[in-house]
């Protein structure tokens, strides 16, 4: 079963309210947050007092993705400011059960993150008490670019060890996913779908992003195994 959520990288930030606002009337449930600090990764982009607002702007759930070098020390600030669940990436994590406990101690569900290089066997310790785990598809930092086509033999990997240990975590992408790979993303294992450029359009205002959102999900929906 798959959702789609939206990357507010992408947005058009002089409308994004307006914009979460159609995407929610739209049935979206999920909306993807990226959190970048110039160091971990080349670009910023915002913090916790964003959130907070999107919090108060809209009752669908926050993924906040931490692209960050310290997640121990910033992760708390976000399930406060209001995220339904934090990423962290495996890079940045010295202690990796330790972060992933605290996250959840504090009310949100935890997440891992490996980039395009990283082996999903680093992950075996604690996939069997993380909520999901994200496969980035793209070498993280900026929006709109292509996708990574090897990242989805990790995706079928991490989905074999979950059936074969009997886990339930979800599998979560992120990076390059348009119409065109979408089905092939579901078939392998997905079922979060991060998609910034696809919905947003880099933030023109032009774009329609119901329609983007709604013909990604029909996608996904055709790969048989979206949950609407």
């Amino acid at each position: 079963m798959a959702e789609i959520l939206p990357s507010i990288l992408s947005a058009d930030f002089a409308r994004l309210g307006e914009q979460l606002g159609v995407l929610e009337q739209a049935g979206c449930r999920m909306v993807h947050v990226d959190v970048m600090d110039g160091h971990f990764v080349p670009n910023i982009t915002l913090g916790p007092p964003v959130v907070a607002s999107l919090r108060k702007a809209t009752r669908m759930t926050l993924d906040v993705h931490l692209m960050i070098s310290d997640p121990d020390r910033y992760a708390p600030l976000f399930v406060e400011a209001g995220a339904d669940q934090v990423s962290v990436h495996q890079e940045t994590c010295p202690h990796l059960d330790r972060t992933v406990r605290m996250i959840q101690g504090l009310g949100a569900r935890a997440g891992v993150v490996v980039n395009p290089a990283t082996a999903v066997d680093t992950l075996d310790e604690v996939l069997g008490f993380v909520d999901f785990v994200l496969i980035m598809s793209v070498n993280p930092g900026f929006g709109g670019q292509k996708f990574i086509p090897y990242t989805l033999d990790k995706v079928r990997r991490l989905a074999a060890r979950r059936r074969e240990r009997g886990l339930k975590f979800e599998i979560e992408i992120d990076g390059g996913v348009t119409r065109d790979n979408v089905g092939e993303v579901v078939r392998a294992g997905v079922e979060w779908v991060v998609a910034g450029s696809a919905v947003f359009g880099n933030g023109s205002p032009a774009v329609n992003v119901t329609q983007n959102f709604s013909e990604l999900r029909e996608q996904a929906r055709a790969a048989g195994l979206v949950r609407v």
